[in-house]
């Protein structure tokens, strides 16, 4: 379900309906997670149902290794579990994003030096939203791991947390100790927080249907064609691009985010004028913040970040840019 959809428009109204009704529940706030669980699947089912299993066995498994993690008897036993949080979820990552990638490399490789080998690929359809629910759940074992964060012994609010309808297709990417929080404590209509994120919506809903939607138009005219323009018309097509990507991303993480306040939920800021930085270093401080601080926290420091010699923070970054290319598209121009 697509947020600047007509069924989204019928969607939101009746969940954010029944879930602030649900306060004159006693028991409301297990109710409200329920409901959020539900009301997740079916936004993302929407699409196609046969992928609710994945998210589902992602939650089940992270559930139960953050607690197996907390409650082992040695750091060897720890990390056993960890394993299996990583391997579990990177695995079906790899699989479902990058199966059909490496076995065409694999194959063009080796036609590079005149072997020919006759590999089909496989018939993978990839599941929308893999690859930020997969970071989430990720952090949340390591961060127990770190002991830098408690089990939750709540699974419907594990479960909330990791398919959270409005940031579950395209982020922010939420660590455990903002969202989950938020989850678990009780909820009370807000309005002013509300009326923050309908205008935080409307501004998004802009961004996309409006400045993204018309840019991309000028954009694929030109480039469907690159041979039939100028150098300065090319220059126009990378111009209206730029603003299409910016438009179409920021446009749905502000959608998400105001979306995340209409049921009483704060989201992370992922875009801070990004256009407007002083240089590249400052840029990617501000373009998709979330997948940004992942990769510095979760992969670059433990690496070694900016310690050691200048070729080991050379490499360091370099394979945070390989991994962030790779992350955005299973293609080789992305790594490159």
């Amino acid at each position: 379900m697509l947020f600047n959809s007509a069924e989204f428009l019928i969607f939101l109204p009746i969940v954010f309906a029944m879930y602030w009704m649900l306060t004159k529940s006693r028991h409301y706030l297990r109710l409200q997670n329920t409901l959020l669980v539900i009301s997740s699947y079916i936004f993302y089912g929407w699409w196609d149902w046969r992928f609710l299993g994945l998210i589902a066995f992602s939650t089940f498994v992270d559930f139960f290794a953050g607690r197996a993690i907390e409650k082992a008897v040695s750091q060897a036993r720890a990390k056993l579990f960890l394993a299996i949080s990583l391997l579990t979820n990177l695995g079906l990552l790899a699989y479902f994003k990058y199966a059909n990638f490496f076995i065409e490399s694999w194959v063009e490789a080796w036609a590079g030096v005149g072997v020919e080998m006759h590999a089909s690929s496989l018939n993978i359809i990839l599941p929308v939203g893999i690859s930020f629910y997969t970071f989430q759940t990720l952090s949340y074992s390591i961060d127990i791991y770190r002991g830098k964060l408690k089990p939750t012994r709540d699974p419907i609010a594990f479960a909330a947390f990791v398919s959270f309808f409005p940031q579950l297709v395209a982020g922010p990417i939420e660590r455990a100790s903002k969202l989950l929080p938020q989850i678990e404590r009780s909820r009370t209509f807000d309005k002013d927080l509300a009326i923050s994120g309908l205008r935080l919506m409307l501004w998004g809903m802009f961004k996309k249907v409006v400045v993204a939607d018309t840019c991309a138009r000028l954009a694929d005219k030109i480039f469907d064609a690159p041979e039939l323009y100028s150098g300065p018309t090319l220059m126009l097509g990378v111009f209206y691009f730029a603003f299409q990507i910016y438009g179409d991303f920021s446009g749905y993480s502000d959608i998400a985010i105001g979306t995340g306040r209409l049921f009483g939920i704060r989201l992370s800021t992922n875009f801070r004028f990004p256009y407007f930085s002083r240089d590249i270093a400052e840029f990617w401080r501000r373009w998709h913040i979330s997948l940004s601080t992942w990769f510095r926290d979760y992969l670059y420091i433990p690496l070694g970040g900016s310690r050691g010699s200048q070729w080991q923070v050379i490499r360091n970054a370099a394979d945070i840019f390989v991994v962030s290319g790779l992350w955005h598209g299973a293609n080789w121009t992305f790594v490159i």
